[in-house]
């Protein structure tokens, strides 16, 4: 049988104990006081690890799953958020004239925006609340940056701009509009969201169709 030095965490340095039982002497032979200590240590060691270990796996599992919520419950930026249905986000010049074309003679206000733009941003929530109200009304959302060809060819150079739209009437009218100044967008939707709306000439939608044939 094996030596067996046994180090007693409870001693200091210079009461260090050492067995060294001899090579005739069984485990079975060794008094309770020899086997009880070793065998108790050894339980106590192997309890800690296996502790640490699962605390330090728990926290893991923790850290996790708060991650995972967090991602889960992440808010979409102020530039994604919708009203409604009736409010709908414009990737391209086609998708941007489909959609005048589907509404036929609804009245579109159409929104051109920028997500660096402070005052587009401030403007935004009240422009949710009137689109929620006025479900009878599209409204269709430009982001500058991704459609900077299509805003250049609509004379867009100020931000944020509305344009209006009605069926055959075409283009209403456009203005810049600031949050200070919302009180001309809800003027322009009791001037041209009527069952009957004249105003002049239809101007169209500018020279996007002729820009479209050139893509």
């Amino acid at each position: 049988m094996a030596d067996v030095i046994f180090f007693s965490s409870h001693l200091s340095s210079s009461s260090l104990l050492t067995i060294l039982p001899s090579p005739s002497q069984s485990s079975t032979s060794l008094s309770p006081i020899h086997r009880k200590p070793f065998k108790k240590n050894c339980i106590y060691g192997a309890r800690d690890a296996s502790s640490a270990d699962f605390m330090s796996g728990r926290r893991l599992r923790s850290s996790f799953k708060i991650n995972a919520a967090n991602g889960e419950t992440e808010q979409p930026k102020w530039w994604e958020k919708n009203a409604g249905p009736n409010m709908i986000d414009i990737h391209s010049t086609q998708e941007f004239l489909n959609s005048l074309s589907v509404a036929g003679e609804k009245l579109v206000i159409v929104e051109f925006y920028g997500t660096w733009c402070a005052s587009c941003r401030a403007l935004f929530p009240k422009l949710c609340r009137t689109a929620e109200e006025h479900p009878e009304i599209l409204f269709l959302k430009v982001n500058f940056d991704a459609n900077k060809r299509m805003c250049k060819s609509l004379n867009v150079k100020v931000l944020p701009y509305f344009h209006f739209y009605r069926g055959a009437d075409g283009q209403l009218e456009s203005f810049s509009c600031s949050l200070a100044k919302f009180q001309k967008i809800k003027d322009a939707i009791q001037m041209h969201n009527t069952d009957r709306c004249s105003i002049g000439p239809p101007r169209g939608v500018g020279d996007l169709a002729l820009e479209l044939s050139k893509d």
